[in-house]
């Protein structure tokens, strides 16, 4: 089973990593100024990432494929890690759907 890490950057602001059942994270969000505001990206989450057309699929400069969460908005809530392989990008994207909506919070702030 996933869960959501929240924890407190050095520069003060808060930040949410979902991680699979294995201790991987899958997605990492931005920084946010407070809180209550990272607690409702991690709710985003829950809502957004069960479906796939909030799902947008990149490739970076260096060849690596990664994808970012986008809220209905068009807001990116998370970012992945980089793939070595486009089939590897798509195997994170269903881990965030599987493990997103049921996750427990560990708050580390």
């Amino acid at each position: 089973m996933g869960k959501f890490e929240v924890k407190t950057r050095k520069n003060g602001e808060f930040q949410f990593n979902l991680k699979a059942g294995n201790g991987q994270v899958i997605l990492s969000s931005e920084g946010y100024t407070t809180k209550a505001n990272c607690l409702n990206g991690r709710d985003s989450v829950k809502k957004n990432a069960q479906s796939d057309s909030q799902f947008e699929r990149k490739t970076s400069a260096d060849g690596k494929h990664y994808f970012n969460l986008k809220a209905t908005n068009g807001q990116i809530i998370g970012t992945s890690e980089k793939y070595e392989s486009a089939s590897g990008m798509e195997g994170g994207i269903e881990s965030v759907k599987k493990n997103a909506l049921d996750a427990e919070v560990d708050d580390l702030s």
